[in-house]
């Protein structure tokens, strides 16, 4: 749930709702994925087993996969829980990219919207429904605790959070990263229904793609097989991401509004939850999930990264 590592040439530490981030000197920069869970911008009493580590690999995997195309931040996973790269300043935009109207879009849909970040949504769709073509949605980058928050491409330009030259390679990349994404998803016999894409630029004014991409935490995927069968029938999709906690919190009075307080999650939900998340990384990745030692994690998280950065 919580680091407090020293590491050599250490700076500074951020800490996020659910990476921790060691800034060293040379612009490098460590980070840790924990086993937090946030949901509805909120974190969670208590934390997943292995959700840190199942993240880290994914995201590990996608970015190796998609570095033909767009360059990112990673140099090595020397540890299951933690990435190794170049420190960049982040753009304060999150790029959300929607193929189909699911989640945060349905509930608009729902209210009654048909404008989302400035993007029309056609009238006449149902939940789950594929868009005509994939829309962007940005959100602005939240502190700890606070809410991310939608916001156009016009207010983006228009607030300076971004340079007109800068938001053009972060649409392109954005929407070479989803199809890459949407091929990917295809190959395991799902569907990569949206996500969300963080870039940051380094000291030498390169556009990379930072953070994790193509996860459960960051994408919704729905299974492709009975995908039509179901939208036909008005059926839920079978999805993989971690709609399934945002549903049972909400199911529970929980979708972090004032006021609310976070529901008991039992050790036999939490249970549920690891499991689910295996299931996640399973799926994605088309390899069985491999159970790093935990019985000190954190003197393995330690060593490793003080043995890599001993070879930079």
């Amino acid at each position: 749930m919580d680091t407090d590592f020293h590491f050599s040439g250490q700076q500074s530490v951020y800490k996020g709702k659910v990476r921790e981030v060691y800034t060293l000197q040379n612009d490098i920069l460590v980070m840790i994925a924990t086993d937090r869970l946030s949901a509805f911008d909120v974190v969670m009493p208590k934390g997943i087993p292995y959700k840190g580590q199942i993240l880290n690999q994914i995201a590990t995997k996608m970015m190796r996969a998609t570095e033909d195309i767009v360059p990112n931040w990673l140099m090595a996973t020397p540890d299951a829980n933690v990435a190794v790269g170049v420190a960049c300043e982040p753009f304060k935009v999150e790029m959300v990219i929607r193929g189909y109207m699911s989640g945060h879009a349905a509930r608009e849909y729902k209210a009654g919207k048909r404008i989302l970040c400035g993007e029309p949504m056609p009238e006449g769709m149902k939940e789950n429904d594929k868009f005509p073509e994939p829309i962007i949605t940005p959100a602005t980058k939240a502190e700890k605790g606070d809410h991310d928050e939608d916001i156009s491409k016009a207010e983006i330009l228009e607030r300076g959070i971004v340079s007109e030259a800068d938001y053009a390679v972060l649409e392109k990349y954005t929407k070479a990263l989803f199809q890459r994404g949407t091929e990917l998803a295809a190959k395991r016999g799902l569907i990569l229904v949206d996500t969300k894409y963080e870039f940051g630029k380094t000291k030498d004014g390169e556009i990379v793609l930072i953070d994790e991409i193509h996860t459960p935490d960051s994408s919704r995927y729905f299974y492709a097989e009975g995908y039509e069968e179901r939208q036909i029938k008005g059926e839920p999709q079978k999805q993989l991401s971690k709609e399934f906690v945002r549903q049972w919190l909400i199911s529970n009075d929980f979708q972090g509004l004032e006021g609310q307080t976070v529901p008991e999650m039992s050790d036999e939900y939490i249970e549920t939850v690891s499991e689910r998340y295996i299931e996640l990384y399973e799926s994605i990745t088309g390899e069985s999930f491999q159970k790093a030692d935990v019985s000190n994690i954190q003197e393995r998280i330690g060593t490793s990264v003080s043995d890599y950065l001993k070879t930079l």
